[in-house]
């Protein structure tokens, strides 16, 4: 199934998930404009190497733009790719709007951070001596996805479901959405275990979604309730 909009509206103009959005499509265009070899230069500087964050390995002196532990941070705006960016930013745009709107844009901002962080730490835990630079937003954006699971698990979510050569579109529940999409994280990571090289990182998109549960209810305005009903203004399923 893949997300293309929510029917859970907001109150507040989402400034900061625009922000992010506007923020990891300019550092990607600037890594593709780069040549094969600064553009790699570019990804060792910027992305989170578990070697390097747990004192395994060390950067050459020229090639150090950061302290390891920043690049935690750092990370969150690389991607590997146009489908890597594009699938991470279509789920901030649904999702986290939402989330901002029940935190307010200071808070959010840090609940993205302290989420992508927990992610990335979450995918080195499991190989602290790999050289491999971690890059992308979806360990943040899973915790995005774990508060969204809390607060929203019976609102709308339009998806498009790919029947070999057709296609359908329907309504369903994000609670069933979100819960799928972490029940693949859970097998694709059990499956990735023992795998050498690079990939996709799915303890991180475990991790992130994990602590985002743990931790919306600390970021979250108060009167703000947990499993809120769904708008009454939309149908279940759309053909």
């Amino acid at each position: 199934m893949i997300p293309l909009h929510d029917d859970n509206p907001t109150e507040t103009t989402p400034v900061v998930t625009v922000a992010l959005i506007i923020a990891c499509v300019l550092v990607f265009l600037y890594e593709v404009s780069l040549p094969p070899s600064l553009a790699e230069r570019f990804i060792y500087q910027y992305g989170a190497i578990p070697a390097v964050i747990f004192g395994y390995a060390d950067l050459p002196s020229d090639m150090v733009a950061l302290p390891p532990m920043a690049t935690l941070l750092s990370s969150m705006f690389l991607h590997g790719g146009w489908m890597h960016l594009i699938g991470n930013m279509l789920y901030l745009w649904i999702f986290g709007n939402n989330i901002e709107d029940v935190m307010g844009h200071v808070k959010f901002i840090i609940f993205y951070c302290v989420c992508g962080v927990l992610a990335a730490l979450s995918h080195a835990l499991i190989d602290p001596e790999s050289q491999v630079p971690m890059v992308g937003a979806s360990g943040a954006i899973s915790g995005i996805l774990g508060a969204y699971l809390l607060l929203y698990p019976r609102a709308h979510v339009l998806v498009l479901i790919p029947l070999g050569i057709f296609t359908r579109l329907m309504y369903v529940p994000a609670g069933l959405v979100l819960g799928l999409w972490f029940v693949m994280q859970l097998l694709s990571g059990g499956m990735s275990l023992g795998h050498e090289g690079g990939g996709v990182a799915f303890f991180a998109h475990i991790g992130g979604f994990i602590a985002g549960m743990l931790l919306v209810g600390l970021f979250k305005h108060p009167h703000v309730r947990f499993f809120n009903p769904p708008p009454r203004h939309h149908r279940t399923w759309e053909y």
